[in-house]
């Protein structure tokens, strides 16, 4: 069980594999008011840098579920280096229908909610494992203007407009679900930059060290297109924020 390869490759030197920077991170924990003994869950952790600095700065209890063999060892050792293993457990696994054997106060999902098909069904998926009360965190994209045409949205990486709502449009939807939206960090273009364009040296590095692989001429060509299509479509079109939920 894995995530395709080129993701592992593009994203190696990732320790966060989203549009947030570190210090969006502590914004969000800052901003639930965390506090020491919180229960959370992350499906789809990734390199676990959002647990990890948590339970170093909040003293939160947690567990992140993974399919990448690679993050997952990453997000090990991470939790080693802060010293915060002992409270922090990562599991490589599946994510879509993992449920909590103890209620958590926090519920997470941040940029993998294809593992509940879509919003509502990993809104749904998170809530069976949350304590009456508790906070659901939905990582989500959103256009921060609405494609012209199709072509540019699939310059986005979607398959289409519809695949994506407006920010206003996106909170009613959480509302319509019934949950009210009770905090939300959105990221900037920085975050964008670092997240998109950190890829691009380790692209170059891998393929300076792997010439012969047979992924090398499909990370030739990404790295070749992607800059200019990152520059040209997703830095202007498409936002990406983690929204805080509570049931009403």
């Amino acid at each position: 069980m894995d995530i395709p390869r080129i993701f592992n490759i593009t994203e190696s030197a990732h320790r966060i594999h989203n549009p947030f920077t570190p210090e969006k991170l502590a914004t969000l924990g800052a901003a639930l008011r965390l506090e020491p003994g919180t229960r959370v869950l992350d499906l789809g952790s990734g390199s676990g840098e959002m647990l990890c600095t948590w339970a170093r700065d909040y003293k939160v209890i947690g567990t992140g579920i993974d399919m990448s063999r690679l993050f997952t060892e990453q997000a090990k050792l991470r939790s080693e280096e802060l010293g915060v293993a002992a409270n922090i457990k990562f599991i490589h696994g599946d994510a879509a229908g993992y449920v909590s054997e103890e209620k958590v106060d926090v519920a997470a999902c941040l940029g993998a909610t294809w593992i509940g098909g879509g919003v509502a069904g990993t809104i749904e998926l998170l809530a069976q494992s949350l304590r009456p009360g508790g906070i659901i965190l939905i990582g989500e994209p959103y256009w921060r203007q609405k494609p012209p045409t199709e072509k540019i949205a699939k310059g986005c990486l979607a398959h289409s407009i519809s695949d994506f709502l407006m920010l206003p449009e996106l909170l009613s939807s959480f509302g319509s679900l019934g949950y009210d939206v009770v905090e939300m960090v959105l990221a900037d273009q920085d975050g964008w930059d670092r997240y998109e364009a950190a890829k691009w040296l380790t692209m170059r590095r891998w393929l300076e060290a792997n010439p012969t692989d047979e992924l090398a001429k499909d990370v030739r060509a990404q790295l070749t297109a992607e800059p200019e299509r990152y520059a040209a479509y997703t830095r202007e079109y498409l936002g990406w924020g983690v929204f805080a939920l509570m049931r009403r």
